[in-house]
């Protein structure tokens, strides 16, 4: 069939009502642009417009499921219409994803756009698109989103400058999302991770200690001297105050712990206001766990043993999911595993009692 055919087939299906006779019409579009791109000929302008006229015409009206389906299949499209391109970035997350993620057509202005005037969830997918340009990351940086802040330190081909890295470190002070995903990030230099050494956690201490070959003992020292120099009314005192921090949060969990108030919504909580740690450390209490076996089946390829830990500490099943996607965007991807994984940890809420789920967690972290 020549494309002249092939193009009044469409035109003739466009005026079709029929879900699926649209969504046919949809995929012939593609394919004809497709086996342009491929042949290395181009469409005629007049052709062009009209097709472009038709996909934006029949995607106003598609069914969502189509939308979505659209988007998978022109999300690494360069011949994709930029105004469609734009519409499915900023539809439900489901359907932006892909686009936002490889789209060839969205720009640095398309992506800033969308910082600003889309959700959240947007704006996370935005700070994990691959080699984003610095414009794109001081977008992120001055807007000081903790969850699109976490996504960025996540990822590692985006173009972070020094002077950027260094303001990532700073936000580590007051966003607890950036801290484990900049410890392994691979522009970290020693001096930075020196500065970051003061605001994590013991685990990733020693993770950043081993990589670049500091000295825990003399770190641990200056940061003692910065509490005394805090209590006694020296300058240095934003050290000091994160360090108070931690253990206030430690006295919070204890407290909340012992008047039966740590339940699992407030977990969940802890998750969406960006506060991984506490997160970590708040599950480890109310299950009876060891911090750094939480903090295992969080940096690993076994969403499963989150899921164990869950399980245990009464977390529903019907909200793991969620746990796993905040967990995931705070903790730059990790747990690995994928969409597969993530089906897979869904069987360790099985018919059995938590205690059971409580066991198999102690028993497959120590392993890992």
């Amino acid at each position: 069939m020549t494309k002249a055919a092939q193009t009044d087939k469409l035109l003739s299906m466009a005026k079709s009502r029929d879900p699926a006779e649209r969504e046919r019409l949809l995929r012939g579009i593609a394919d004809l642009c497709d086996g342009a791109a491929a042949g290395g000929s181009t469409t005629s302008p007049a052709i062009q417009e009209l097709l472009d006229s038709i996909f934006m015409s029949l995607v106003m009206q598609a069914e969502r499921d189509i939308r979505a389906r659209l988007s998978e299949r022109i999300s690494e499209a360069a011949w994709a219409p930029a105004a469609l391109v734009k519409m499915l970035a900023a539809d439900e997350i489901d359907i932006a994803r892909p686009i936002i993620a490889a789209s060839p057509v969205l720009k640095d202005q398309d992506l800033m756009r969308l910082l600003v005037e889309a959700t959240i969830e947007h704006q996370i997918e935005v700070a994990r698109r691959p080699k984003i340009g610095a414009a794109v990351v001081e977008a992120i940086l001055q807007k000081g989103e903790p969850l699109v802040l976490a996504a960025l330190a996540g990822n590692d081909s985006a173009d972070l400058s020094e002077a950027a890295m260094e303001r990532l470190v700073d936000f580590a002070k007051r966003v607890a999302g950036v801290r484990s995903p900049l410890a392994r990030h691979p522009s970290l230099s020693a001096e930075l991770a020196e500065r970051l050494y003061q605001w994590v956690g013991q685990s990733l201490r020693a993770a950043l200690a081993s990589r670049f070959r500091l000295d825990p003992t003399k770190l641990d020292e200056a940061i003692a001297r910065s509490i005394q120099d805090a209590h006694t009314g020296s300058p240095t005192v934003a050290p000091a105050r994160e360090e108070d921090r931690d253990i206030m949060d430690r006295i919070l969990i204890e407290k909340l712990h012992a008047a039966g108030q740590l339940r699992p919504g407030y977990l969940v909580r802890t998750l969406k206001e960006g506060q991984l740690e506490l997160f970590v450390l708040a599950i480890a209490v109310l299950g009876g766990f060891e911090p750094d076996h939480i903090q295992r089946a969080i940096d690993g390829d076994r969403p499963e043993l989150l899921a164990l830990a869950c399980a245990a500490v009464g977390i529903d099943r019907s909200v793991f999911p969620t746990v796993l996607e905040l967990v995931r965007r705070l903790n730059g991807g990790r747990p690995g595993g994928g969409a597969e994984g993530a089906r897979r940890a869904i069987g360790a809420f099985g018919p059995f009692h938590a205690d059971i789920a409580g066991t198999a967690f102690r028993k497959a972290a120590a392993r890992a």
